[in-house]
């Protein structure tokens, strides 16, 4: 992809299932309307994913990009590694608490006029 911005991050503190809830409800709109639609949605993940959009956004702004034209061309989240606890349960047994990570990635890209 040669015309897009790019901004990753790697480790968030966040599953990847809570950070998809908020990422399908911008995937493939215009960067205007996702910041405007993150900053109304009460999550964690919302604002992490804000955050890494306005990088997003900055990156484009670097490469020569017009902001007031892009749009989110590609946004997904995979799942990280995961930390392993465990707890202590009745009868001398133990369950295992599992703390995951998510890698998030967002692609920026500038809407091509028709002709």
């Amino acid at each position: 992809m040669e015309n897009t911005a790019r901004a990753i991050l790697r480790y968030a503190h966040l599953s990847p299932y809570k950070a998809r809830q908020v990422i399908n409800l911008i995937r493939g709109k215009d960067v205007a309307t996702a910041l405007a639609t993150l900053q109304q949605i009460p999550k964690k993940s919302a604002r992490i994913v804000e955050k890494l959009l306005k990088s997003a956004i900055s990156n484009a702004e670097l490469k020569g990009m017009d902001i007031d034209n892009l749009y989110i061309a590609k946004i997904h989240a995979e799942e990280g590694p995961m930390l392993k606890r465990y707890t202590p349960k009745a009868h001398g047994r133990a369950t295992m608490i599992r703390r995951r990570f998510s890698h998030i990635y967002v692609y920026l890209a500038e809407k091509q006029e028709e002709k």
